[in-house]
């Protein structure tokens, strides 16, 4: 069985490992503990988005405050009526950010509203918007993953200087986000500021073929799933066994969470 999520300690920089910079897989015991309960058999709908919005609303303010630029600010509190002190100077997000977070649809739209909304808390909401794109899984006769196909969008602008944000539950294969991103490199106007996937769970897999394809992507999960491992890689840093596996037969995750898409949509085609 898994080793790495047994001893936590208390630090906040998430998960030793050897896949490069820009992976952050934060491993906390408060959303490690969520996530088990939102990939158990029992675990159903209304229960199921519940958990899904608390996990992503952390995750979220995890990464805005890693990710995005910071100004000064010096704002006045209620204690201004009574001392000239009263005033809150330091550091927070510039609100001047520009941020474009996309909806891959379908196991997307939840996590990307949550996107929309979370950054509006901290930019000019006239900096944040948001964009659909509908990607499905291109199979073999087995179920097995060969590719992506993006069947249409719905794209408000350009992306130039902004941070483009993919949040999308789980990391399998990575193709469908690899597909996706050459969609936006290569038909829409302007260079982002910065390129950032968020995800609950993500597999080794879904690392190496991002990292591979689009390196300067920055992933952030809550969670890396190794679960089809051979058994003397539990033992070892993620990332410096190139046996490491996440998927199964047909792509799906493990341990995982099951069919999230289906799940979060309670439609289950």
């Amino acid at each position: 069985m898994e080793q790495i999520y047994n001893e936590l300690g208390l630090e906040q920089n998430g998960l030793c490992h050897e896949y490069g910079e820009g992976v952050h897989i934060l491993a906390e015991p408060f959303s490690l503990g969520l996530l088990a309960e939102l990939g158990h058999p029992e675990t159903v709908q209304p229960r199921f988005n519940e958990i899904l919005e608390t996990l992503y609303r952390g995750l979220l303010q995890r990464m805005i405050g890693h990710e995005f630029p910071r100004v000064i600010v010096e704002k006045e509190t209620n204690m201004i009526q009574t001392s000239p002190r009263g005033v809150f100077r330091g550091q927070v997000i510039d609100p001047e950010s520009k941020a474009v977070t996309v909806n891959v649809a379908r196991a997307g739209t939840i996590p990307s509203h949550l996107c929309q909304n979370v950054l509006h808390q901290v930019i000019d909401p006239a900096n944040v918007r948001q964009d659909h794109v509908v990607m499905e899984r291109v199979t073999d006769e087995s179920g097995a993953v060969t590719g992506a196909a993006l069947h249409g969008s719905k794209i408000g602008g350009e992306i130039d200087r902004a941070h483009l944000i993919f949040a999308d539950p789980m990391g399998a294969t990575g193709s469908s986000l690899a597909r996706v991103i050459d969609h936006y490199k290569k038909e829409v106007e302007g260079q982002p500021q910065a390129i950032i996937s968020v995800h609950l769970i993500v597999t080794p897999e879904f690392v190496r073929n991002l990292r591979e394809k689009h390196p300067e992507v920055r992933i952030w999960a809550l969670r890396l799933d190794r679960g089809e491992s051979p058994d003397d890689v539990f033992a070892q840093t993620p990332g410096a066994d190139s046996r490491e596996s996440g998927l199964n037969k047909i792509d799906y995750i493990v341990p995982g969470a099951g069919g999230v898409g289906e799940l979060i949509n309670n439609s289950w085609i």
